[in-house]
């Protein structure tokens, strides 16, 4: 079992980094692959990272080849031939965003067979949404020894409100409807980045998507889907990790190619709380002296709010700032595990219902500690570099998910860090 040790108490990163292409786009975007029944689809900039190599082999156990070029970060995907119709369970049960090959299944084949999905323990995620849009859609839904089996001749568009702007559930129903026959409309439907560069590739292959990146989503069912090329949108949740980690080692980093409106919401607090951020040519820029930051009050919420994603890493940040910050968690009910492994280090923090209350500026120390989920992962890292002593972060199935060479990146960037293996 591998396991990150940091040396930390006089961290300062300085430098650039480059970002990988974003893991909670390529997913769906795979996904996506399933529907087209002529020629190839060639994704680029995709990242090298565990969850890919699961949603590969979700898509491969439905008999399509899939060709993945680690060197040149380039996966090829030829659906052409007939496919199967059930999603195998033992790649389906490792990754909640697994869900999203029920819709594009379903569409080209009329009949899906899932198998609940798994994933990080960070809340109940119902996918409820998922199928009342489908059976909205004129599906017949069945759930039965853990398997959900979706079935419709052809599917048919709908008029589908959404009671939460669910990613995944948008961009099952969004792959769904590409297919079915008239138009679909999808109110209060998600709104992130990942969302528009899906419906840039739908379109691509010929689908008709209007409205992406609103509250409202138009799609007008076509015949059939085509295969194309589609560089996959930069990580988002990646470059806002790196911020956050310059902003609490009193860093000078430069994210390369980081989109500010992608991380706007996060940006704006990191302003807030004191940190000089700045859009430059090359990408964002964070400066930070934490001696002069201030607390504040973070709510997360749906885009374009303050990313749940984020939650774990800046509260990270507010453990190094002097005084009471608050978070407020309103997406997952259950993700502030991290800050019991933090109080390890000797994080003072208080959890009420949905909200946290950190109490920063108190000198932490280096502790052995297990990373809970994806984020949590990359928040005890870093929380690790601004800790006096030594710091072994252990469980990093859930870093690899979500990261490349994280600590690669921060030891450039002139983090004490390695990683170990152990037998």
């Amino acid at each position: 079992m591998d396991k990150i040790i940091i040396e930390g108490g006089n961290t300062r990163l300085q430098g650039e980094v480059t970002i990988e292409g974003a893991k909670n786009a390529v997913l769906p975007l795979l996904a996506a692959t399933i529907l087209p029944t002529q020629g190839k689809t060639i994704l680029r900039n995709v990242p090298i990272l565990s969850d890919v190599f699961t949603m590969n082999n979700v898509v491969r156990g439905l008999d399509i080849k899939v060709d993945f070029n680690e060197d040149q970060n380039e996966v090829v995907v030829d659906a052409s031939g007939d496919i199967l119709d059930i999603a195998p369970y033992e790649y389906v049960s490792k990754m909640r965003a697994s869900i999203v090959v029920l819709g594009p299944i379903l569409a080209r084949n009329g009949h899906a067979k899932v198998s609940m999905p798994g994933g990080c323990t960070i809340g109940s995620r119902p996918i409820d949404l998922h199928l009342k849009g489908l059976e909205s859609m004129g599906a017949k839904i069945t759930q039965f020894g853990g398997d959900i089996t979706a079935t419709a001749d052809k599917l048919k568009g709908a008029h589908i409100y959404m009671d939460f702007p669910s990613v995944g559930a948008t961009q099952n129903l969004m792959m769904a409807a590409t297919l079915a026959e008239g138009t679909t409309v999808i109110e209060n439907a998600a709104r992130e980045p990942e969302i528009v560069d899906l419906a840039t590739l739908l379109n691509k292959m010929g689908a008709r998507v209007r409205g992406a990146g609103t509250e409202t989503l138009t799609i007008t069912g076509v015949d059939q889907l085509h295969g194309t090329e589609h560089d996959v949108v930069q990580d988002r949740i990646e470059a806002g990790t790196f911020m956050v980690a310059a902003a609490m080692t009193s860093g000078d980093v430069l994210i390369k190619d980081a989109v500010w409106e992608h991380n706007r919401p996060l940006i704006l607090k990191l302003k807030e709380m004191g940190v000089e951020v700045t859009e430059e040519e090359r990408g964002i820029r964070v400066k930070s002296d934490t001696a002069k930051l201030k607390p504040v009050t973070v709510k997360t919420l749906p885009h374009p709010g303050f990313p749940t994603d984020m939650q774990a890493q800046f509260t990270a940040l507010m453990a190094v700032v002097n005084g009471e910050s608050t978070m407020i968690e309103t997406v997952f009910e259950n993700r502030f595990q991290h800050l019991e492994e933090m109080r390890r280090m000797g994080l003072h923090s208080e959890i009420l219902r949905d909200t946290a209350m950190i109490h920063g500026g108190n000198d932490l120390q280096g502790a052995p500690v297990m990373s809970t989920d994806l984020r949590a992962s990359a928040a005890l890292i870093l929380t690790g570099m601004v800790a006096n002593g030594t710091t072994v972060v252990g469980k990093l199935t859930h870093l690899d998910r979500g990261y490349y060479k994280f600590h690669e990146k921060l030891a450039n960037l002139g983090a004490s860090i390695k990683r170990v293996s152990e037998a």
